[in-house]
């Protein structure tokens, strides 16, 4: 009953026509950063980050959430017409889609992958409506040393969840936490690895940074890649599966929900893994494996569904315990904290109007997407006619406008250049980005907690050990740390469906 009340306060707050109309435009630009291949959500966040500054903290973050999921949803389109995924969550959806669309099948892939997204982000909306405020009483009894615990657990999962090396992710995590850590010391009010520099005094800014990192690199990475873009299909036709389609679909569409939402919830999770794991699960229960890779329609109805839920899944631990498990969770996250606002145990009682409010929002976005995503079908298809060579310098404009205009500060535009070089060359080592946003988002959250924890604690750092929660928690991050090991130990089989598909 108590998530019903919320839920409909959720409504009364999200129901103005200004907060729908921010809905449905970050719906819209969502959709279409997805479609466009070379950009990402990520990306599109970090750009226009800075225009939610001017904006009540609900209707922002409601935007930001919409284009979040927005481009779940519109990736699907540039992976089965183009073979060039829209954004990394739907690199498997190219594999069985683009051959469905070679088959003269586009428009049954198309109507799956949008009537999967929504099937499974109605459930994990549904979900989360229920469990999130189960996971905020339970987060009401941490305190300092199960925050640390928490975070610490954090780290962990996303070093486990990375499909790269294990040593590179840990690179990346320490590189993070030694980054947000320069500026001034809010309680000794010493400066840090600033060299004497005025500039670096506050320490180096998370727009910048993100906008640098995932923005500038995606446009240099992507000038590289993307010279011509071929359509294969000059018109869409049967976008409403037939019956044996929703037959064969709708089992992966509920497998997939459940998957993703799962995974979102674990730290290192998210839409990328769910959709990966989500293919294999649909091969290994599939009569004939043999099918997939060909054309086969759960190949693109599961991944699509588990990627789109686990958008539901990961608000949770974002909003519940202020715990990000994903780069664009993060910079959720950090938009908040920009706003004034710190989620965590208390967010919903403190703000119920903005929890409450980005959930209800969340169930009349995939309504919105599943009419921006099967009706405007056509208006995507000429959308992708456009030259990667007249988008990139309209993104690398915003990027410039978006890093200056949060600040005021021409610093800021070279920290944001710095970490777009560094990013494009991170990429071409094969390091994984995500475990450097997340670090560098905790790391000034896990040392307040650490050093709150050692203050109330007459033994020190044992006081870990001493709660149950903590304890329970740091015991599960070392046995993930024993499995990475081991891990590391065994030689590396090649082949499997995900190196499949990466390739």
């Amino acid at each position: 009953m108590e998530a019903i009340s919320g839920l409909i306060t959720g409504f009364g707050v999200i129901l103005t026509p200004s907060n729908i109309m921010l809905c449905l435009l970050g719906s819209f630009v969502g959709t279409m950063i997805g479609v466009l291949p070379g950009i990402g959500p990520l990306a599109a966040l970090a750009l226009l980050l800075p225009v939610t500054f001017s904006l009540p903290p609900v209707a922002g973050v409601v935007m930001l959430a919409a284009i979040f999921y927005g481009a779940m949803y519109g990736g699907s389109t540039t992976s089965i017409l183009l073979n060039i995924p829209g954004e990394a969550a739907s690199v498997v959806t190219c594999r069985d889609g683009y051959q469905m669309a070679r088959q003269g099948r586009a428009g049954a892939a198309l109507g799956v992958a949008a009537f999967g997204s929504f099937v499974a982000g109605t459930l994990s909306v549904i979900a989360l409506t229920f469990f999130a405020p189960i996971l905020g009483v339970i987060a009401l009894r941490f305190g300092p040393p199960e925050n640390v615990a928490l975070m610490v657990l954090g780290l962990v999962c996303t070093l486990y969840m990375i499909s790269g090396s294990t040593l590179k992710g840990l690179t990346m995590i320490a590189l993070g936490v030694l980054l947000a850590m320069i500026g001034t010391d809010v309680v000794s009010g010493n400066e840090r690895f600033t060299f004497g520099s005025i500039n670096l005094s506050a320490g180096l800014d998370l727009l910048a940074i993100v906008i640098g990192l995932f923005g500038v690199s995606e446009i240099l990475a992507n000038v590289e890649k993307i010279s011509k873009n071929t359509l294969l299909a000059e018109k869409i036709k049967g976008l409403f599966p037939t019956k044996e389609d929703w037959k064969a679909s709708i089992g992966p569409m509920l497998r997939g929900s459940g998957l993703g939402f799962l995974l979102g919830l674990v730290p290192g999770g998210g839409p990328i893994t769910a959709s990966f794991i989500s293919y294999a699960v649909e091969q290994k229960v599939a009569k004939d494996p043999s099918r997939f890779g060909k054309g086969a329609i759960e190949g693109v109805a599961g991944p699509e569904s588990a990627n789109n839920a686990a958008v539901g899944g990961g608000m949770i631990p974002v909003l519940s315990l202020g715990i990000p498990g994903t780069p664009v969770t993060a910079l959720l996250l950090g938009a908040l904290v920009i706003q004034g606002i710190q989620p965590g145990p208390l967010f919903m009682q403190q703000r119920p109007d903005l929890f409450w409010g980005i959930v209800a929002s969340m169930y009349i976005g995939n309504v919105f997407l599943l009419i921006l995503n099967l009706p405007l079908v056509g208006l995507w298809v000429q959308l992708l006619r456009v030259p990667y060579r007249v988008l990139f310098p309209i993104v690398l404009m915003l990027s410039v406008v978006g890093t200056y205009s949060s600040n005021k500060n021409v610093f800021d535009l070279w920290v944001m250049l710095a970490f777009g070089v560094a990013g494009y060359v991170l990429r071409k080592l094969e390091y994984d980005l995500a475990p450097f946003l997340i670090a560098f988002v905790l790391a000034p959250l896990l040392e307040q907690s650490l050093r709150q924890s050692l203050v109330m604690s007459p033994d020190g750092i044992m006081i870990m050990l001493q709660r149950p929660i903590a304890a329970t928690l740091i015991v599960i991050s070392f046995v993930l740390v024993a499995l990475m090991i081991r891990r590391g130990l065994k030689p590396r089989e090649t082949g499997g469906v995900i190196n499949e598909v990466h390739q």
